[in-house]
């Protein structure tokens, strides 16, 4: 008689993993439909959320720090300075260089997104405790630097 073989869903690791993909994936979802009326999308809110954390970083900087080809940056830029959103500017020390900053309206815009954000984090993370939030994402913070430490020896 053969043995079954154990399939990767059988696995709570891999049970796991796809709950978080999943719950990442509709957080995305949720917060596009949130987010439609101020004309932004995910991918924009996330450059946006970048500039007004780290205004003035180059482009370069930003794609790494989102972890994106600096094509995508590339197509999803022009967008966000056509509407007056975003501008570069010259580095003062490194002409070569564009520094990325919001423009006013690209603040003022970026806040609303985060409120919506934030309370669409509180809502489905209401039933968390602070403990448990953190351990979670210390734990989602370990596998991210172990990607990352893999992907630098490919």
């Amino acid at each position: 008689m053969n043995k079954k073989q154990a399939q990767p869903w059988d696995h709570p690791r891999f049970r796991t993993w796809i709950a978080v993909a999943r719950a990442c994936q509709l957080m995305q979802l949720t917060l596009a439909r949130n987010i439609a009326h101020l004309d932004i999308k995910p991918p924009h809110l996330d450059i946006m959320l970048n500039l007004y954390r780290r205004e003035g970083i180059s482009q370069q900087e930003l794609a790494r720090k989102l972890l994106v080809g600096r094509s995508n940056m590339s197509m999803l830029l022009p967008q966000l300075e056509k509407r007056g959103l975003v501008e570069r500017r010259c580095d003062s020390q490194d002409k070569r260089v564009l520094r990325l900053f919001l423009t006013e309206e690209g603040k003022a815009i970026t806040e609303q997104a985060m409120e919506v954000q934030t309370g669409l984090i509180d809502q489905v993370m209401a039933g968390a405790s602070e403990e448990r939030c953190n351990d979670v994402a210390d734990h989602m913070e370990g596998i991210i630097a172990t990607l990352l430490a893999q992907g630098d020896r490919d």
